[in-house]
Protein backbone atom coordinates (compact mmCIF):
# COMPACT_ATOMS: atom_id res chain seq x y z
CA UNK A 1 0.00 0.00 0.00
CA UNK A 2 1.08 3.34 -0.90
CA UNK A 3 1.49 5.72 2.14
CA UNK A 4 0.46 9.22 1.81
CA UNK A 5 4.26 10.92 3.01
CA UNK A 6 4.98 13.20 0.82
CA UNK A 7 8.00 13.03 -1.68
CA UNK A 8 9.59 11.30 -3.92
CA UNK A 9 9.33 7.63 -4.51
CA UNK A 10 12.57 4.73 -5.10
CA UNK A 11 12.55 1.64 -6.81
CA UNK A 12 14.04 -1.01 -4.72
CA UNK A 13 13.84 -3.97 -7.03
CA UNK A 14 11.31 -6.82 -7.48
CA UNK A 15 8.73 -4.02 -8.52
CA UNK A 16 8.95 -2.42 -4.77
CA UNK A 17 8.63 1.41 -4.68
CA UNK A 18 9.51 3.11 -1.32
CA UNK A 19 8.28 6.49 -0.09
CA UNK A 20 11.49 9.33 0.41
CA UNK A 21 11.23 9.13 4.46
CA UNK A 22 12.04 5.33 4.05
CA UNK A 23 14.61 5.75 1.44
CA UNK A 24 16.73 7.64 3.87
CA UNK A 25 15.84 5.43 7.05
CA UNK A 26 17.02 2.30 5.27
CA UNK A 27 20.37 4.51 3.92
CA UNK A 28 20.46 5.06 7.56
CA UNK A 29 20.58 1.68 8.37
CA UNK A 30 23.64 0.80 6.47
CA UNK A 31 25.53 3.74 8.07
CA UNK A 32 24.66 6.75 6.06
CA UNK A 33 24.90 9.57 9.33
CA UNK A 34 23.51 12.37 6.76
CA UNK A 35 20.82 10.66 5.68
CA UNK A 36 19.75 10.11 9.47
CA UNK A 37 20.08 13.60 9.70
CA UNK A 38 17.94 14.37 6.78
CA UNK A 39 15.44 12.36 8.01
CA UNK A 40 15.34 14.02 11.27
CA UNK A 41 14.71 17.52 9.75
CA UNK A 42 11.77 15.68 7.08
CA UNK A 43 10.10 13.81 9.99
CA UNK A 44 10.01 16.11 13.12
CA UNK A 45 7.26 18.18 11.95
CA UNK A 46 5.18 15.64 13.02
CA UNK A 47 6.70 14.16 15.66
CA UNK A 48 6.63 17.35 17.55
CA UNK A 49 2.93 17.44 16.67
CA UNK A 50 2.05 14.13 17.84
CA UNK A 51 4.06 14.42 21.22
CA UNK A 52 2.38 18.14 22.01
CA UNK A 53 -1.15 16.57 21.70
CA UNK A 54 -0.40 13.17 22.72
CA UNK A 55 2.19 14.62 25.59
CA UNK A 56 1.67 18.04 26.45
CA UNK A 57 3.02 21.51 24.59
CA UNK A 58 5.05 22.08 27.55
CA UNK A 59 7.06 18.87 27.39
CA UNK A 60 7.02 18.43 23.38
CA UNK A 61 10.06 19.21 22.06
CA UNK A 62 11.67 16.93 24.95
CA UNK A 63 9.23 13.82 23.85
CA UNK A 64 10.34 14.36 20.00
CA UNK A 65 14.26 14.22 21.25
CA UNK A 66 13.52 11.44 23.31
CA UNK A 67 11.50 10.06 20.44
CA UNK A 68 14.77 10.72 17.85
CA UNK A 69 17.21 8.70 20.60
CA UNK A 70 14.64 5.77 20.95
CA UNK A 71 14.67 5.54 17.02
CA UNK A 72 18.48 5.15 16.88
CA UNK A 73 18.25 2.71 19.41
CA UNK A 74 15.94 0.47 17.53
CA UNK A 75 17.22 1.74 13.68
CA UNK A 76 18.79 -1.87 13.00
CA UNK A 77 15.04 -3.54 14.32
CA UNK A 78 13.48 -1.73 11.28
CA UNK A 79 12.04 -3.68 8.59
CA UNK A 80 10.42 -2.35 5.46
CA UNK A 81 7.01 -4.48 5.91
CA UNK A 82 5.37 -0.50 6.66
CA UNK A 83 6.85 3.54 5.67
CA UNK A 84 8.80 4.35 7.92
CA UNK A 85 6.81 7.46 8.84
CA UNK A 86 4.24 4.67 10.56
CA UNK A 87 7.38 3.47 12.07
CA UNK A 88 8.49 6.89 13.60
CA UNK A 89 4.80 7.45 14.91
CA UNK A 90 4.90 4.77 16.51
CA UNK A 91 8.15 5.14 18.71
CA UNK A 92 6.72 8.71 19.16
CA UNK A 93 3.30 7.27 20.60
CA UNK A 94 4.80 4.66 23.04
CA UNK A 95 7.44 7.86 24.44
CA UNK A 96 3.84 9.93 25.16
CA UNK A 97 2.34 7.13 26.65
CA UNK A 98 5.34 6.67 28.95
CA UNK A 99 5.53 10.10 29.79
CA UNK A 100 1.61 10.44 30.55
CA UNK A 101 2.33 7.41 32.91
CA UNK A 102 5.18 9.41 34.79
CA UNK A 103 3.17 12.39 35.26
CA UNK A 104 0.28 10.60 36.31
CA UNK A 105 2.60 8.84 38.85
CA UNK A 106 3.93 11.95 39.89
CA UNK A 107 0.48 14.15 40.25
CA UNK A 108 -1.02 11.27 42.61
CA UNK A 109 2.26 11.68 44.31
CA UNK A 110 1.90 15.27 44.65
CA UNK A 111 -1.76 14.96 45.08
CA UNK A 112 -0.88 13.06 48.56
CA UNK A 113 1.55 15.65 49.74
CA UNK A 114 -0.86 18.94 49.38
CA UNK A 115 -2.59 20.52 51.70
CA UNK A 116 -6.54 19.55 51.78
CA UNK A 117 -7.42 23.60 51.99
CA UNK A 118 -5.07 23.78 48.46
CA UNK A 119 -6.79 20.83 46.61
CA UNK A 120 -9.32 21.73 43.91
CA UNK A 121 -7.07 24.37 42.94
CA UNK A 122 -4.87 23.59 41.06
CA UNK A 123 -5.12 21.63 37.61
CA UNK A 124 -8.70 22.83 37.00
CA UNK A 125 -10.72 21.84 33.74
CA UNK A 126 -8.77 20.85 30.19
CA UNK A 127 -11.15 23.30 28.31
CA UNK A 128 -9.82 26.64 28.57
CA UNK A 129 -11.54 29.64 26.75
CA UNK A 130 -9.10 31.25 25.09
CA UNK A 131 -9.00 35.44 24.46
CA UNK A 132 -12.52 35.95 23.36
CA UNK A 133 -13.79 33.65 25.59
CA UNK A 134 -14.13 30.84 22.89
CA UNK A 135 -13.54 27.46 23.41
CA UNK A 136 -10.02 26.14 21.20
CA UNK A 137 -10.10 23.68 18.97
CA UNK A 138 -6.56 22.55 20.69
CA UNK A 139 -8.26 22.55 24.04
CA UNK A 140 -11.22 20.23 23.01
CA UNK A 141 -8.75 17.74 21.71
CA UNK A 142 -6.55 17.76 25.00
CA UNK A 143 -9.92 17.07 26.63
CA UNK A 144 -10.79 13.97 24.44
CA UNK A 145 -10.17 10.61 25.98
CA UNK A 146 -6.72 9.19 25.15
CA UNK A 147 -7.51 6.60 22.78
CA UNK A 148 -10.01 8.84 20.51
CA UNK A 149 -7.63 11.58 20.41
CA UNK A 150 -4.54 9.52 19.19
CA UNK A 151 -6.87 8.44 16.40
CA UNK A 152 -8.12 11.74 15.22
CA UNK A 153 -4.36 13.80 15.40
CA UNK A 154 -3.31 10.46 13.67
CA UNK A 155 -5.80 10.66 10.81
CA UNK A 156 -7.52 14.43 10.83
CA UNK A 157 -4.36 16.54 12.56
CA UNK A 158 -1.20 14.31 10.25
CA UNK A 159 -3.21 13.29 7.79
CA UNK A 160 -2.31 9.24 8.39
CA UNK A 161 -4.82 7.36 5.88
CA UNK A 162 -6.69 5.26 8.55
CA UNK A 163 -4.80 1.99 7.75
CA UNK A 164 -1.67 3.83 9.01
CA UNK A 165 -3.11 5.20 11.95
CA UNK A 166 -4.13 1.73 13.03
CA UNK A 167 -0.32 0.20 12.37
CA UNK A 168 0.70 2.94 14.77
CA UNK A 169 -1.83 2.72 17.01
CA UNK A 170 -1.60 -1.28 16.67
CA UNK A 171 -5.27 -1.90 16.37
CA UNK A 172 -7.82 -2.94 13.60
CA UNK A 173 -8.56 0.14 10.88
CA UNK A 174 -12.29 -0.35 11.76
CA UNK A 175 -11.42 0.64 15.74
CA UNK A 176 -9.44 3.49 14.09
CA UNK A 177 -12.62 4.49 12.09
CA UNK A 178 -14.86 4.24 15.02
CA UNK A 179 -12.55 6.67 17.62
CA UNK A 180 -12.48 9.15 15.24
CA UNK A 181 -16.11 9.14 14.64
CA UNK A 182 -16.82 9.30 18.44
CA UNK A 183 -14.17 12.04 18.48
CA UNK A 184 -16.05 14.23 16.45
CA UNK A 185 -19.22 13.44 18.25
CA UNK A 186 -17.59 14.67 21.31
CA UNK A 187 -15.72 17.70 20.15
CA UNK A 188 -19.10 18.74 18.86
CA UNK A 189 -20.40 17.74 21.48
CA UNK A 190 -17.89 19.77 24.22
CA UNK A 191 -17.77 23.12 21.46
CA UNK A 192 -22.14 23.18 21.13
CA UNK A 193 -22.26 26.61 22.86
CA UNK A 194 -19.27 27.92 20.79
CA UNK A 195 -21.04 28.40 17.25
CA UNK A 196 -17.60 29.33 15.80
CA UNK A 197 -15.88 26.20 16.87
CA UNK A 198 -17.81 23.97 13.94
CA UNK A 199 -15.58 26.29 11.39
CA UNK A 200 -12.21 24.82 12.94
CA UNK A 201 -13.16 21.23 12.58
CA UNK A 202 -11.65 19.83 10.08
CA UNK A 203 -14.45 17.95 7.08
CA UNK A 204 -15.27 14.98 8.00
CA UNK A 205 -12.32 13.30 6.04
CA UNK A 206 -12.15 9.89 4.21
CA UNK A 207 -8.36 9.27 3.87
CA UNK A 208 -8.80 6.07 2.01
CA UNK A 209 -12.09 6.41 0.31
CA UNK A 210 -14.60 5.60 3.21
CA UNK A 211 -16.40 7.82 5.62
CA UNK A 212 -15.28 7.90 9.09
CA UNK A 213 -19.12 7.79 10.49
Amino acid sequence: MRSKVPGVWFPLGHNELVDRLTHLLLEAQQGDQRAFEQFVIESQADVWRLCRYLGDLRDADDLAQETYERAIGSLHRYRREGPAKAWLLTIARRVCVDHTRRQQRRRRREARAIDDALTGGGIGSVIAPDDAGRLSLEALVDSLDDDRRAAFVLTQVLGLQYAEAAEVLGCPIGTVRSRVARARLDLVAAASADEDFADDLPPTGTNDGFPTT
